[in-house]
């Protein structure tokens, strides 16, 4: 079984253009983490800090969204390339619960 075995050696070039990648992707995920910890940071101040609930509701949902699609997009790897079909679908998915949600609101409100 072992003659089947395929092994592909990398040149110096390849290797280090490899691992450049590997460090920026690490860099990003590592930069985006930070943003996500600052906004969990921010609604937890906007809670204890005793603001009318129409002011931190709309803050917190926000920064929920907001850290939803950085999640997605970068925890997840959906920056990278060959993933076009699951963002088609996540994204419509999306804007079909959207109109669900505005289609509920309007039947509940009129």
């Amino acid at each position: 079984m072992s003659h089947d075995v395929h092994v592909e050696a990398r040149n110096d070039a390849e290797y280090k253009l490899s691992r450049r990648k590997a460090g920026q992707a690490m860099r990003n995920q590592v930069t985006v983490f930070a943003i996500m910890i600052f906004l969990t940071f921010i609604a937890f101040a906007a809670v204890q800090a005793g603001f009318s609930a129409y002011l931190v509701l709309p803050i917190i949902l926000l920064f929920a969204a907001v850290q939803v699609g950085l999640q997605l997009y970068y925890f997840m790897h959906l920056s990278e390339k060959g993933t076009g079909i699951i963002q088609f679908f996540l994204y419509s998915s999306v804007i079909v619960a959207f109109t669900m949600v505005l289609a509920f609101i309007t039947i509940i409100w009129i």
